[in-house]
């Protein structure tokens, strides 16, 4: 290679990043559409249903303390052709369960899901256990998917006379491909004129932007933002391979969506999490505490080597420590600062997030904190 096109290869290559630097930032914050809504009517369905859990290794229910579990291996020996009535039955191999699944739209029959299987009574594990075909409805009362099969669980139990392990959740597991659906939920979406696109995130600059890009695209106004969470669509009578072409096609359409300066905090664990437009006018902070700590360290006093007199005493020893936060300093952010330049600030002070969280309502009741904060757990 000549010094030439060595000198033309570092020329070209400053040039890129040259314009890599003068992009603006929010060009790397766009999103498909297909990632920040949902189709009305294209979900799935839960399903719940009540069944038996058999081969338990003496880890199952105990008749006398949950009798719907006995009840329930009546019923199911009666439909074998077993005659159990007035029998006492002692057996702990039997658990009673609580059977879960979600059916994922369009599913047809003969599609096998995936359950999750739960103990409703005094089971200690339901490890080796079988499920027996159990019947899953949905919320129409219609029986939707049969499931059974072996139950695989995360965890175990182990005890002896003196000590017990116990790891995970041993009375819950899940069945892989456990369930065969029998029925399908009648949606088709080939069949709709109308379609609503609901925003994961409702805002009403994020669905005005959906609304502008899908009419850009198509070069005609059949999308409309009716609110901040829904986009509704007219779908055209002559569009090539209908709903789902024209779903296929707008769902990789990318905006740059929007939303609302907010602040979440969790109490619980002292999680903190602020969105990038949140924005603080100028306000002064100061953060301090009063700690004393006292720490008792007794010490062992001992007479000297072979000596007639004297006895082994305890000493107290008392140390106290005091930390009034005297070197922690006021600070001043100023108008319209950045979350980086508030983080920043806050980290200044020397707080912790407990004191973050404190700080920041104080804030918001000040009317300096330009965001919403919502506290969860």
């Amino acid at each position: 290679m000549s010094r030439r096109q060595t000198l033309f290869r570092r020329l070209l290559a400053a040039l890129v990043a040259g314009l890599m630097v003068l992009l603006p930032v929010q060009a790397f914050a766009f999103s498909r559409i297909k990632d920040l809504v949902d189709v009305e009517g294209v979900r799935d369905n839960m399903l719940v249903g009540y069944g038996l859990v058999v081969g338990l290794n003496n880890t199952g229910d105990s008749t006398q303390n949950a009798p719907f579990t006995q009840q329930s291996l009546q019923t199911m020996l009666e439909r074998l052709g077993v005659n159990v009535r007035g029998t006492t039955m002692q057996t702990k191999n039997v658990a009673a369960v609580m059977v879960t699944a979600n059916l994922p739209a369009f599913s047809g029959q003969g599609t096998r899901i995936d359950v999750s299987v739960s103990a409703m009574g005094d089971s200690k594990s339901l490890q080796g256990g079988t499920l027996v075909v159990t019947p899953l409805y949905g919320a129409d009362g219609n029986i939707y998917a049969l499931a059974q099969g072996p139950v695989t669980i995360g965890g175990f139990q182990a005890q002896g006379q003196a000590a017990s392990v116990t790891r995970g959740v041993p009375t819950a597991g899940r069945i892989a491909n456990g369930a065969i659906v029998e029925r399908q939920t009648g949606f088709k979406l080939s069949s709709e004129h109308v379609l609503k696109l609901s925003l994961h995130n409702p805002d009403l600059t994020t669905a005005m932007r959906i609304a502008d890009a899908i009419n850009r695209f198509l070069g005609t106004s059949i999308a409309d933002a009716s609110d901040p969470a829904n986009v509704k669509l007219s779908v055209p009578a002559n569009y090539p391979n209908g709903v789902v072409g024209m779903l296929n096609d707008i769902d990789q359409l990318r905006i740059n969506p929007d939303q609302s300066a907010k602040v979440v905090i969790d109490e619980q664990s002292g999680v903190i999490v602020m969105g990038a437009d949140v924005r603080v006018s100028t306000v002064a902070i100061a953060q301090g505490n009063l700690t004393i700590r006292v720490t008792e360290t007794p010490q062992v006093s001992q007479p000297a080597p072979f000596s007639q007199t004297g006895t082994t005493t305890t000493v107290p020893r008392t140390q106290i420590q005091i930390d009034d936060s005297h070197g922690n300093k006021m600070a001043v952010l100023s108008q319209g600062v950045s979350l980086q330049k508030l983080v920043d600030g806050l980290n200044a002070l020397g707080v912790g997030p407990r004191d973050i969280i404190s700080i920041l309502q104080a804030i918001k009741a000040a009317g300096a904190l330009q965001a919403d904060i919502e506290v969860i757990g």
